[in-house]
């Protein structure tokens, strides 16, 4: 994903933006047309990052890139030797990957600077907030461009997405192809480890949004205090213009003290001091309605297809973020109602009779809350949840995440849920010990079933007249990871397949 056709840049360009003086008897010469960091994706007329890396050195492959037609190579002093063997000029600095961003935006001509930009971070809800501000863009009368872990969007063409927040080069690559293909706003989520490895340096965005902060990555951060900050660095003048904040989050209120740029906040409870809230909330099994209260009396009434009060913060969010871009408070709402759903985010498999399925993406312990308290109140039965961990990451969210189960649901079948090379058994032990913590007369009827599909199906077929069975933790993701294989599996097929298996019986 990147721009058919690039113009030139000569790299003398770009060493004297790095300082780093190009090495090399056709440096005089040379220019570039693309950047990667991977020598398998090397397009000829490309500049080659070669980066350290956990097993090998980047430059190791600085043969192999020049050979499919990299044109130059930049990278550190441990690789300089392999990459000026290959006999094209070299950039030398100290650490490529703290200038890759600004390095993939200036070999693109600056992208993001020619679209409005919308970033959304946080723990929870930042894919369907994209999807609401993509829809909002779109009732203004841009034409749009998504960037998520769920899809990528570039008008009209959908995409499949690789990381949550692409690789600086990939980013700015598609934010290239995006105003090549005359795209005018984007939203996208900027993930903590897109903070922290610099994937959107280079990147300017017009609005920020921070949704909320609960546990989750301190498998790759040291603490959630380091997470909450990694978060705010999005919030500098380096990388956005204006930031919208949930304050009902107490990082949100705590990130209006430091961000170093101005704040509009929002508060889906009503918060009086908010500069926009909720009021009159009603929650529906298909959705939500509440009137937007605004500065010097600005409101509207707002209807959206999306179950839950976390839903309701998702889409005040967006309608904050939208009328701070440039949107009229009306032309955003209306756009916001045309979302009927977000494949993998509550998203209800069709067919069940008497109950209902629902499949969603809930993989931390305040997502995995939110819904199960979101669904109980539309739940006139039983509570059904099918949940898993991940394994190879962050082991302290496990306990918390089988207590929330067994605390809020009737029914908790604890399963597999991508166990990569951990035994999942070793995983449910973690889980089954937050279980142990809620009070017996308190906890839910809970079934240990390691095979995902067999848990499944347990909960599927023992489901009656009003209860509602929720797969939580893959969501749209089709594949489960089990040692070193992604073997094909979808929770909604999956889950579609009980369904008719038990019409059947």
């Amino acid at each position: 994903m990147r721009p058919r056709s690039c113009p030139v840049r000569p790299l003398s360009g770009l060493a004297a933006m790095l300082g780093a003086p190009s090495g090399g008897p056709r440096a005089p010469l040379a220019a570039v047309t693309g950047v990667t960091i991977d020598s398998r994706q090397v397009q000829r007329g490309d500049l080659y990052v070669a980066l350290p890396g956990s097993t090998a050195h980047g430059a190791a492959f600085s043969a192999a890139a020049v050979a499919a037609g990299a044109v130059a190579i930049l990278t550190d002093p441990t690789g300089r030797e392999a990459a000026v063997a290959t006999g094209v000029p070299v950039l030398v600095v100290p650490d490529p990957r703290s200038v890759l961003g600004r390095v993939a935006a200036w070999v693109y001509g600056q992208p993001s600077s020619g679209l409005l930009l919308l970033g959304v971070t946080g723990t929870s809800g930042k894919s369907t907030t994209t999807f609401l501000l993509e829809a909002g863009l779109r009732a203004a009368g841009h034409s749009t461009g998504l960037i998520g872990g769920v899809e990528i969007h570039v008008g009209a063409t959908t995409f499949p997405p690789t990381l949550t927040t692409p690789e600086a080069t990939d980013l700015q690559g598609l934010l290239a192809l995006m105003r090549e293909d005359g795209v005018t706003a984007a939203a996208m989520e900027v993930s903590s480890h897109a903070l922290a490895l610099g994937r959107v340096d280079g990147a300017s965005y017009d609005v920020a949004l921070f949704t909320n902060l609960s546990q989750d990555h301190l498998d790759f951060h040291r603490d959630l205090e380091d997470y909450f900050l990694t978060k705010a660095r999005l919030f500098t003048p380096e990388l956005c213009r204006a930031g919208v904040v949930n304050i009902d989050d107490e990082h949100g209120r705590e990130l209006v003290g430091i961000a170093k740029v101005p704040v509009t906040t929002f508060s889906a409870a009503g918060a009086a001091e908010a500069d926009w809230r909720a009021q009159d909330v009603r929650l529906g099994s298909d959705g939500s309605t509440f009137r937007v209260i605004g500065p010097g009396g600005v409101e509207a009434d707002v209807s959206v297809a999306l179950p839950g009060p976390f839903n309701v913060a998702n889409t005040l969010g967006a309608l904050v973020t939208l009328v701070e871009a440039g949107v009229p408070l009306q032309t955003a709402v209306n756009g916001v109602g045309t979302v009927t759903g977000v494949p993998g985010r509550m998203e209800r498999v069709p067919g069940a009779d008497g109950f209902q399925a629902i499949v969603d993406y809930s993989h931390k312990p305040g997502a995995v809350e939110s819904v199960l308290r979101a669904l109980r109140e539309v739940t006139s039965g039983s509570l059904i949840v099918v949940l898993g961990c991940g394994g190879d990451r962050d082991r302290g969210k496990r306990p918390m995440m089988g207590e929330a189960a067994a605390r809020l649901a009737d029914v908790a079948v604890l399963t597999s849920d991508n166990p990569r090379s951990e035994d999942p058994l070793r995983i449910l032990s973690a889980m089954f010990e937050g279980v142990l913590r809620v009070p017996r007369r308190e906890r839910a009827h809970v079934i240990v079933e390691p095979d995902r599909a067999a848990a499944i199906g347990l909960a599927v077929g023992r489901a009656g007249p009003g209860d509602v069975v929720v797969v939580a933790g893959k969501g749209h993701e089709q594949g489960q990871y089990v040692d070193d294989e992604v073997l094909p599996f979808d929770d909604r097929q999956v889950v579609a397949e009980a369904i008719r298996r038990r019409d059947r019986m």
